[in-house]
């Protein structure tokens, strides 16, 4: 009887054990690991070589920023393509800004400058609450609306006021930075200008770009990465 017992109790336990679902080890899941992207060891320098009615003002040299890569492609784009040579800064203002870069500058027009055309392309805004409208500050121009709306592909300009221009904040993209010739900038706003604050002679630009070792333009300009 004794043995009877046994056998049952280990028929029940194997029974019991057989219907228990069945546990698989699981295999560690692999995880692809990206790889962050490596630091650029260069970094491109644009120089704004600017005339006034034909005599050299001088050079405004700036970095663009690599946290609004779009506006930074964009605007390397139509430096590398020549569109900003002969363009004029078409609106200045002593304490605020100035401002260029529109191709309508180009033409004998004067009453078209800073308007555009209907089918320029726009660029989606970048707003960084890190990169802020200090002096030297360069940022899109756009049309009007509230912040957010997309930037003109070319219209650009560069805050001239020591205190920055901080009630932009926000409502523009801010690219880049004038790592030399902020003197020219402010040679620039006090230009003679008509009421439209336009220059009275032709403040026109010429746009290179060199690409450099991040080391040497802190080297060259004091700029810190």
């Amino acid at each position: 009887m004794k043995s009877f017992l046994r056998v049952t109790v280990a028929v029940a336990a194997l029974l019991l054990l057989g219907a228990a679902p069945a546990v698989h080890a699981q295999k560690p899941e692999t995880k692809t690991k990206q790889k962050a992207a490596k630091p650029r060891k260069k970094d491109e320098v644009v120089t704004l070589h600017v005339t006034q009615n034909g005599a050299a003002l001088g050079d405004i040299r700036l970095v663009l920023f690599e946290q609004t890569p779009l506006h930074k492609a964009n605007f390397l784009k139509r430096a590398e393509g020549k569109l900003y040579n002969g363009t004029t800064f078409h609106r200045v203002i002593p304490g605020f800004m100035v401002q260029g870069g529109d191709p309508n500058s180009k033409d004998n027009d004067p009453t078209n400058d800073g308007m555009g055309q209907p089918n320029d392309p726009r660029i989606p805004a970048e707003i960084r609450p890190e990169l802020r409208h200090k002096r030297g500050a360069v940022a899109a121009a756009r049309g009007g609306g509230p912040a957010g709306t997309p930037s003109s592909h070319a219209q650009f300009y560069i805050v001239q006021n020591p205190n920055g221009t901080p009630h932009l904040d926000g409502a523009y993209t801010v690219f880049g930075q004038v790592i030399q010739g902020q003197e020219v900038v402010d040679k620039i706003a006090q230009a003679p200008r008509n009421e439209m604050d336009r220059p009275d002679q032709d403040v026109k630009m010429t746009v290179e770009v060199d690409k450099l070792k991040k080391k040497k333009i802190t080297e060259l300009y004091g700029y810190q990465y």
